[in-house]
């Protein structure tokens, strides 16, 4: 069975950063796309970053291009997404996921979200 679990979320002021970490369990994802998504209220769930396992190729959002990294420990099974530069907009809950096409969609596996919250 596989499991996404999100952990990193929390509160912080603009301008701050903060590091989220997805650990991937249940199967092995060398073949996958990990991707964040963010869904704040009222507003759809948006895609956030993405990367392939294999091979490390990296999809951004233009509204977090610049400011997010998204990266991957192989030997811990983890995905990880740094968030620097934190803007009140980017206040939501943030998801993790897994899928074999990604990157921006189509996904098969979803944690069930961290939030995070980003004072002015």
């Amino acid at each position: 069975q596989v499991q996404l679990v999100e952990s990193g979320g929390g509160l912080v002021q603009a301008g701050g950063s903060l590091r989220l970490s997805c650990a991937a369990s249940g199967r092995t994802f060398s073949r996958f796309v990990m991707g964040w998504f963010r869904q704040a209220p009222g507003k759809e769930r948006e895609f956030v970053a993405a990367i392939r396992w294999s091979g490390g190729s990296t999809y951004y959002a233009d509204s977090v291009k610049g400011r997010f990294v998204i990266s991957r420990d192989n030997a811990k099974n983890t995905v990880y997404l740094q968030m620097n530069s934190l803007k009140p907009e980017d206040t939501a809950v943030y998801y993790c996921a897994a899928g074999l096409k990604g990157p921006t969609n189509e996904y098969d596996y979803w944690g069930q979200g961290t939030q995070v919250t980003v004072s002015s």
